[in-house]
């Protein structure tokens, strides 16, 4: 149990990490800082004015950036890297202590996680980008934010709910990018041959 419990809290926070690492660190800062959950000791890596406040202070800027058009979609390419290294960052985070090895497993998990839900998000609002009304951006954008809110709420309190609800994520990301695929193979290849009778 105990094991499906960490694993709940590390890929949710990877997730969350890949739509706004900012917020993410911010949540679990404050939430080990004043208590609000009974978290494993490891998290106190959070409990750090200088931690919540900077990424604070960045969570602001994205929140911001993350509205105009265009702009989001650079600073989603300025964070292709950032996102994958601060979701395998929280995963070990979230693990405690644990051998080398498992430790490398986990950063990875948390990199591939991290990194499946950035490129989700960045491929949609670059899509979302093409419409010439802002509307459906900022809405789009405050739809994440919420996301990321819940997702990492949902972990502090109850992981296994959390684990659930990525593996639910998991599952639309990967019918989204299959109906995408599709849709370029066919905008660029034209329609499959017919088979024959």
């Amino acid at each position: 149990m105990d094991l499906l419990v960490t694993l709940g809290r590390t890929l949710a926070f990877s997730f969350a990490c890949g739509i706004n690492l900012y917020a993410t660190v911010v949540i679990l800062g404050l939430a080990q800082h004043f208590a609000w959950v009974a978290l494993p000791e490891q998290f106190s890596v959070f409990d750090s004015p200088w931690v919540i406040g900077i990424a604070g202070v960045l969570f602001v800027v994205e929140f911001v950036a993350d509205k105009v058009p265009w702009l989001d979609t650079v600073w989603d390419g300025i964070h292709t890297a950032v996102r994958p290294l601060g979701g395998a960052l929280v995963a070990v985070a979230s693990l405690g202590e644990a051998d080398p090895m498992t430790q490398a497993g986990i950063a990875l998990m948390g990199a591939l996680t991290a990194g499946s839900s950035h490129f989700a998000k960045a491929g949609t609002r670059a899509m979302v980008n093409a419409s010439p009304e802002p509307f459906s951006n900022w809405f789009l954008s405050l739809v994440e934010d919420v996301l990321v809110l819940a997702l990492a709420t949902v972990a502090l309190q109850y992981p296994l709910v959390a684990l659930a609800v990525c593996l639910g994520l998991f599952v639309a990301i990967a019918f989204s990018a299959t109906l995408i695929v599709r849709a370029i193979r066919r905008r660029f290849l034209g329609p499959p041959p017919p088979t024959p009778a």
